[in-house]
């Protein structure tokens, strides 16, 4: 769950104690990622709040949702490039004063299989967000599949050329930070270490803390003097991420 408000953003996905940890945090804006839900599946009873979907056409696959307390001014689903938008990995909604977009990275999978098929999501998605960004600032959000620098996960070394953490995906997102757009949690936090946003549910990795970082918001350089703090609520369980939060002044 990515949560976001004048006080709040978080990433997680619709499972066990979603409502008491949803009430907890208390955001004006709730993006979830990898929801895995079809139209239907599920009704959620939340008071004040406009709920956007975006299914996958695949049962049971990606995915993505925006819970909003104010009403956006338009809502757009996928990117516009019909080979990526089949997924439900995008909702963007336009506010007055930004975008908001939450994604679900496409993950390059066992054995780089997607890899090739991650990079052009990866340029597509790009060209997307500097369109927006011409318009209005952006804030993007959700569970973006990479570990930007070794100090984003803890086993650095083991992990150099596997999904996720690999030179291509890594100068990715390097490339991203630097058209123009920040990652919130390093401009508060730019030497933090240990804290991670996702772990494994295999050989007890979170009790560990063998986690990874790989849940952000990222904004437009010119929205910095707006931020507040960005935050990782580790101590949140419920999924094998932990809801990430984005405060706006």
């Amino acid at each position: 769950m990515s949560a976001l408000s004048n006080k709040s953003f978080s990433h997680c996905r619709v499972g066990k104690n979603f409502m008491e940890d949803f009430k907890k945090l208390d955001a004006d804006i709730f993006c979830l990622q990898e929801t895995k839900l079809q139209e239907g599946q599920i009704t959620l009873d939340l008071p004040g709040y406009h709920q956007y979907w975006n299914y996958a056409e695949k049962k049971g696959y990606s995915g993505t949702a925006v819970f909003t307390r104010t009403e956006p001014l338009t809502v757009s689903y996928g990117i516009g490039v019909e080979e990526h938008d089949h997924e439900g990995r995008v909702i963007t909604l336009e506010f007055s004063d930004f975008y908001l977009a939450t994604v679900y990275t496409p993950n390059s999978q066992d054995g780089l299989a997607r890899l090739d098929y991650r990079m052009k999501w990866e340029d597509d998605f790009l060209r997307y967000i500097k369109s927006l960004d011409k318009k209005k600032p952006v804030i993007y959000c959700g569970d973006l599949n990479v570990a930007h620098k070794e100090i984003d996960l803890k086993n650095p070394k083991t992990n150099r050329k596997n999904a996720g953490f690999t030179d291509e995906e890594r100068a990715k997102i390097t490339h991203v930070l630097e058209s123009g757009f920040v990652d919130t949690f390093r401009y508060f936090y730019p030497d933090t270490e240990g804290i991670y946003s996702w772990w494994s549910y295999r050989f007890r990795a979170r009790e560990k803390n063998a986690g990874w970082r790989i849940d952000y918001f990222i904004v437009s350089e010119r929205l910095t003097e707006r931020l507040e703090d960005a935050k990782i609520h580790t101590d949140i369980f419920g999924s094998d991420h932990c809801p990430i939060e984005l405060l706006l002044k």
